[in-house]
């Protein structure tokens, strides 16, 4: 609606955020090597530091995304930020404030997932960043787990607190007049995805290729040395297959448990997964962790049924139609969009929320959206997923707005939000000064004369 100060309450929207953060965190990875420029502690938190280069990369990074010009007075926002979040992990660490393993895992998992769909798929992101998976998630757990931490504490802090109608309209009556946005149209958009399936003799000609290398191996030959010739997954066949060491729930569960039921040194039957087919050897095994080397093969998808799955999807819409189901049971229970299943199908702006500019909108489905009233359900339209796969999906628009300036009956969800996110920046902040002294700080005297960390001195 309007600038805010930057604080931790950042995190309470961080689902797009921290994607953006976590693909420039890679990026800097990346990068790292070339830059290489002059580093140092700026500031210390207990056991928390914030160096000179992590300030200038998340300064650069946000004005880049608020299209704000550079200040002094920013920077010291950014930088009063980052203390915030040092201390929030140190308060942390001394209420013993943890996040479980397997949420860790879970969110990274997730994550990875949707930085692979977004440059098109596992093999362009290994190939973007010349790393395997594996590597990409050992360098991104301890940001992972400090951000979720961070979340937690803020949820500790400010999860309860909630706005009322009188609260949502006093926040808007502060707002200048010459402030208030200008909203473009924008729609509400929900789908359900149906993959097309690679034809059955596609599948059976991976499989045979498969079958036949696992013969070449109980005969003797070499799994690994078959691997580099054969598989075709890219972050581990020069390896020989091998993928290191992971933990319980960290890979599909098919090949998850197809690698626990064999002893070290075995070999699987043939696995299918989301990836394709696989042959697995288990290496070794220590303690809660295993590792393993596969042959990956992939069915080729010069054929595909998109024909089965067009008519799948008008059956659904059908139901829908008929009021025998609900758009979003239907996209819960038929979907194959993982983005968006557990969503009531509902699809997102590049912010996370529902409200998708017309600029935003995939031109494919604006031009099918462009004739449809409110509450209509497109025919099934094929496309083409950002990784490549053949689909198909039916489009419902929810809602659909009208260019406006912003005002509380049209746009009183969003207004609710922004008065929800002042109101427990405001909570947190309260909690920053009344524990602040409960951690050892200092500030590099170079950044001791910003104003917005008169907070902490």
């Amino acid at each position: 609606m309007h600038n805010q100060p930057i604080t931790t309450t950042r995190v309470f929207s961080v689902v797009a955020a921290i994607i953006v953060s976590i693909m420039s965190a890679f990026q800097a990875t990346a990068q790292a090597p070339v830059q290489r420029q002059v580093d140092g502690i700026i500031a210390k938190i207990d056991n928390q530091i914030v160096l000179k280069s992590e300030l200038e990369f998340s300064y650069l990074q946000y004005l880049a995304q608020s299209k704000q010009q550079p200040s002094a007075d920013l920077k010291c926002q950014v930088f009063k930020s980052l203390v915030q979040d040092k201390l929030l992990l140190a308060r942390a660490e001394i209420d013993s404030v943890t996040v479980e393993e397997d949420r860790v895992t879970g969110e990274l998992n997730r994550r990875i997932d949707y930085l692979s769909a977004q440059v098109g798929g596992v093999e362009r992101l290994e190939q973007y960043y010349n790393k395997s998976i594996r590597q990409l998630k050992d360098d991104l757990r301890k940001t992972i787990q400090d951000q979720l931490v961070m979340q937690k504490m803020q949820e500790e802090i400010a999860g309860k607190v909630r706005v009322t109608p009188k609260e949502v309209a006093a926040y808007f009556s502060r707002i200048p007049a010459d402030s208030l946005p200008y909203f473009s149209s924008e729609v509400e958009l929900g789908q359900i995805v149906k993959y097309a399936e690679v034809s059955k003799q596609q599948k059976q000609e991976a499989r045979q290729q498969l079958e036949e290398l696992r013969k070449r191996i109980l005969a003797g030959e070499d799994f690994a040395t078959l691997a580099k010739q054969y598989s075709q997954d890219p972050g581990s066949a020069a390896a020989g297959g091998e993928l290191g060491f992971f933990k319980k729930k960290e890979l599909v569960p098919e090949y998850e448990a197809a690698a626990l039921r064999l002893e070290p040194g075995g070999i699987s039957g043939i696995v299918e997964s989301q990836f394709g087919f696989h042959l697995i050897q288990l290496i070794e095994r220590k303690g809660q962790e295993f590792n393993t080397r596969h042959i990956l093969i992939k069915p080729a998808t010069a054929t595909v049924n998109i024909e089965e799955s067009i008519a799948e999807l008008d059956s659904i819409r059908t139901l829908i139609q008929n009021d025998s189901i609900s758009f979003a049971k239907a996209a819960k229970d038929f979907s194959d969009d993982f983005a968006t299943k557990d969503n009531g199908g509902m699809m997102t702006s590049r912010n996370g929320s529902t409200y998708i500019p017309m600029d935003q909108v995939d031109p494919n489905i604006f031009f099918v959206i462009d004739t449809m009233q409110v509450g209509e359900i497109s025919e099934p339209i094929p496309f083409r997923t950002e990784d490549g796969k053949e689909a198909v999906r039916i489009i419902q628009l929810k809602g659909k707005s009208t260019p406006h300036q912003a005002n509380l009956q049209d746009d009183y969800p969003k207004i609710a939000a922004a008065a929800l996110n002042d109101k427990k920046s405001k909570a947190v902040d309260e909690w920053f000064r009344k524990n602040i002294d409960s951690v050892y700080i200092e500030i590099d005297p170079e950044y001791q004369d910003c104003k917005a960390l008169q907070l902490t001195q």
